[in-house]
This record gives structure tokens, sequence and C-alpha cells, in this order.
């Protein structure tokens, strides 16, 4: 008689089968932790090769670079964060961006295995805590440990001793409370501490925990790491608590308030970390830099439109058909500059500011990555120093004007430093017009001896003014093809006729029509006095 395999084991294997997965270690996904920006700026305040090779504050903040890279994080814990930040920030050399490319491109032939790399990277993203500043901040050491917790065995016997001293004599009371009262204070004493390194120690347990896994495991890129995965484990384990505390919660708890195993751990986990620093930071390094080159090549997987981009001579770049990232539906532009800037001109809303982000992001990203977001790109490795969002200070007492004055000394003293590139976006608007066009054509004339000037303005007077200095370029709408950049200085504006597309009345408009007039005139050398109060 032939009999089937679930007629012999009949309905209590599945059952089994069931019962038995309850004791496997399931991959948990992991919780999304928050992380401000000054821990994931730590990596790169701490090992800058170039400090001042890296891009300041404000051009950060008007590149809007920060969403950039939240844009890249999506699935990335805060290793690989800070070396995505860290790359964005201070740019890479030519050997480094060509052995990223070819990492990056590795793992794009083999989507699947990407995927899998991921997967094992998974535990990675459940450090809750940045641990660059332990591992690279040259003050941090290990404190050392205190004289009596050599001797801190003798409080659970004298505790022990106490009460079973107190069933006899009600007096040993006394010691019991004083030996309890010891406890719980040098419990309270060390409470946050032993819970905030309690969170660094589960940051290295998870990065050696992913070294042991990548070691031996065939995936791409997981060579880096052969050999250390034993290591791993080991000092992994001994970062561990005991296994009657991981195996039994109580037990962790009772042991921590009777017996001060926690703070025990505590000083015995330091001096292992300073220990094993040396060993902790290669991990380190490998895990980060294989996570952000994983995260880049998902992000590039996921891109319509991208290129790698080649290097070019200082004062020179091309961006073909480049775009934003950020910025869905925009129209890709093109620009070509061979050893002089530009000078943008255009219409009220047609993208100027958005230009300059677009071709100040490119830069950064082709810098920091080897790639960019265009149909082909030639562009410098160059720091790129912005001026698009200066405003005024209340507490400081700083007008409008004092602050852009101030941000352009700074585009100066950089440009002194090294060759840059020079973003500037509505230079001096906090002054009037006349004095506004002296002093911007002053600056950007002696900016723009020494580095690369890209600036859009209103003052169309400008482009003449520095057509030595920069190439004149204006972006114009084209029927039907959205937009495009062409040669020359915009020809008409459109400020006045904004005014009824926003909502003001016909009245309105037709007195700045004729200001405007006037002030052509004017320009012309036809002084002709024209108030609005003679129509009251």
């Amino acid at each position: 008689m032939n009999l089937t395999l679930s007629q012999l084991t009949g309905p209590w294997l599945p059952a089994a089968i069931q019962f038995l997965r309850g004791f496997t270690p399931r991959e948990t996904e992991p919780p999304v932790h928050a992380f401000a920006p000054t821990d994931i700026a730590q990596l790169q305040r701490l090992t800058a090769p170039d400090p001042q090779a890296a891009l300041d504050d404000q051009t950060w903040r008007d590149l809007l670079l920060e969403r950039y890279a939240d844009s890249l994080s999506g699935q990335v814990g805060i290793f690989g964060r800070q070396a995505l930040y860290r790359r964005l920030r201070g740019g890479v050399d030519d050997d480094e961006a060509a052995r990223r490319r070819g990492r990056i491109e590795r793992l794009l032939r083999e989507p699947e295995q990407l995927e899998a790399l991921h997967g094992t990277l998974r535990g990675l993203r459940h450090a809750e805590v940045e641990v660059a500043e332990v591992l690279f901040d040259p003050q941090w050491q290990a404190p050392p440990s205190p004289a009596w917790l050599a001797r801190a065995w003798l409080l659970p016997v004298a505790l022990l001793a106490s009460l079973a001293a107190a069933l006899w004599n009600p007096w040993a009371w006394i010691a019991f409370g004083t030996v309890m009262y010891w406890l719980v204070t040098l419990q309270m004493r060390y409470t946050d501490r032993v819970g905030a390194w309690s969170r660094t120690t589960h940051a290295l347990k998870m990065l050696l925990r992913t070294v042991a896994l990548l070691d031996g495991s065939g995936q791409p890129l997981a060579e880096d790491f052969a050999g250390q995965g034993v290591r791993a484990g080991q000092v992994g384990r001994s970062l561990a608590r005991s296994l009657a505390a991981q195996a039994v919660p109580d037990a962790a708890a009772y042991g921590d308030w009777f017996a001060l195993a926690n703070v025990r751990h505590y000083f015995r986990t330091l001096h292992t970390v300073a220990r094993e620093r040396e060993f902790l930071r290669t991990c380190y390094w490998q895990c980060a830099e294989l996570e952000a080159d994983v995260a880049l090549a998902r992000h590039l997987r996921s891109m319509p439109s991208w290129c790698w981009a080649a290097r070019a001579a200082d004062g020179t770049l091309a961006l073909e058909e480049g775009v934003h990232p950020l910025l869905a539906g925009g129209s890709p532009l093109s620009l070509a500059l061979a050893g002089k800037g530009a000078f943008i001109s255009g219409q009220n809303g047609v993208g100027k500011s958005t230009l300059l982000r677009m071709l100040g992001l490119n830069l950064v990203v082709a810098r920091a990555f080897g790639f960019c977001y265009a149909r082909t790109a030639v562009l410098p490795a160059l720091p790129v120093v912005a001026s698009m969002q200066n405003e005024d200070s209340l507490l400081d007492g700083h007008s409008l004007y004092i602050a852009e004055l101030a941000r352009a000394r700074e585009l100066l003293a950089a440009s002194e430093r090294r060759p840059v590139i020079c973003l500037v976006d509505e230079v001096f608007r906090g002054t009037n017009h006349e004095e506004s066009v002296a002093a911007a054509a002053a600056v950007l004339d002696e900016l723009a001896a020494r580095s690369t000037v890209v600036v859009s303005s209103h003052n169309l007077v400008l482009g003449p003014l520095l057509a030595h200095r920069l190439d004149a370029w204006r972006i114009v709408r084209a029927d039907g093809e959205g937009l495009r950049i062409e040669p020359g200085v915009l020809g008409q504006t459109n400020g006045v006729a904004l005014l009824a597309q926003c909502g003001f009345g016909r009245e309105v408009q037709e007195k700045a029509a004729r200001v405007a007039a006037w002030l052509a005139r004017r320009r012309h050398g036809e002084v002709e006095p024209v108030l609005l109060a003679q129509e009251d």
C-alpha cells in the first residue's frame, strides 16, 4: 500500500514546523530613527581631509542640499547617511571618484544582488545613535573605572547577609537599609550614562553583526570584509550583556538594581571599545561606505535621466539637458562655459533661481559622487559657493544690504584661497538701483577675475558692464518646447504685466506702465517729471 507523506505524518508536522519557527530569530523591519543634522554631520566634522574645500553652511542651505541628501537616505542607517553627507559636503578626488564609480557600476549590473545586499545591510538601520564621535574624536577616551568597582561584589553579599540576619535580629534591618541606600545611590548616579552608552554599544553591535554577515557571503563588494567576521563576532559578544541577562529580562533588572551589573558592564565595555577602537573604525568605514554606495546605486536605478560626469579643467563646464532631481517635470536646460562666467537674465518666474540651483546641485553631486542629472556633463571638481537667500536680521541689527555685503566678502575670501564656482542670485537687492548696479559691477568683476561666476539678475545693465568677464545668456519660453537658454540679454521685462495676472486692477497697472516709461526716458537723458498725483 502506497502512503503519501501527508498520510504518514498526519496533521502534526505543519504544527511542529510552526512551533519551531517561534524559536527562529526573525529580521524585523528597522524603525525610522530621526537624527539631528549635527549627528549626520559628525563624521564630516571629525574626518574632513580639507575643511576649507568643504561647502559652507549657507551654500548647503541655498542649494537645498539637505532635502537632496534626505532623498538619498530613505532606507539608509546613520552610518551610510554620514558617509553620503561627508562626500556631498567635501567631495572626493579623482582617484576616489574612479573607484566609487567602479563600485556603483558593479552594483548596477546586478540588480538582484543589489537588493539582497541592501537586505543584508538592514541591521545597520537599527542603530539609533551616531558613533562617529566615539570612534573618530581624538579627544574621546574611556574614563577610568572607579576604585570601588573592584569591591562592588561586596554590596549584594552584604545585602543578602543583612537580610538573613534580620530574620533573627530586627536591628539588622538598619544594615539592610544602609546597603540598599548605597545601591540605589550608585544606580541613580550612573543611570543616565549607562542608558546613553547602552545605545552606543547597541549601534556598535549592529555594525559588528553586519561585518560578520558580509564576511564570506559572496555578495557584491563583500570581499572587503574577508577574514573579519570571526573577530567581529568576538568583539560583538564582548559588548553584549551576559546570557542570563539576555535570556531572562527580569534577571537583568534584578542584577542591575541589586548587583550593579549594568554599571560594571558599562565600565567593562568602555574599555573594550577603547581597546578595539582601531578595528571598530575599520568596520565603520567599510559598512558606511558600502551602505552609501548601495543607496546611490538604488537611487540611480530609479532616476530617468543621469550620466557619469567627466572632470573638466577649471573655468570650463558643459551641461547638456541638465535637470534637478527634486523638481518633477522641469525643462532640461543646457549651458556651456569656456574661460568666462555667465550673466543669466530672464522674465520674472521663468526659472533663473531654479537654473542656479540645478547647476549648483549637479556640480556638487558630480564632485561628490561622479554622476549628475543630465544627458552629458563635463564639470570641474571645484567647491561651490552660493549667495541666493540672504536675509536681514532683527536680532543682529543687520539690514538686507549689510547681509548681502557680508556674504559678498565671504565669496571674495573663498576665491582668494582657491578657485571656486560662485553662484549668485539677484545680487545686492537691499539698496537703490544705481548703487546696487555700481556695487554689483565692482564686486562681480573682482570675483570673476579669480573664479567662475554664474549670476542671475534683473539689473540688465550688468550684462554689458560685465561682458569682458561674463557671457550673457537668457532663459526664454519656447512655444511648445518648455524653456531654453540662448545667448544674449533679456530684451523685455514683464514685471508690470504681472500686476494684472496677480490680481491688481487696470488702474494700478496703467500707472506702473507710465512710471516705467518715464524711467526709460530718464535713462536716455529725457528728464521729464511725472506725478501720479496729477490724476487726482
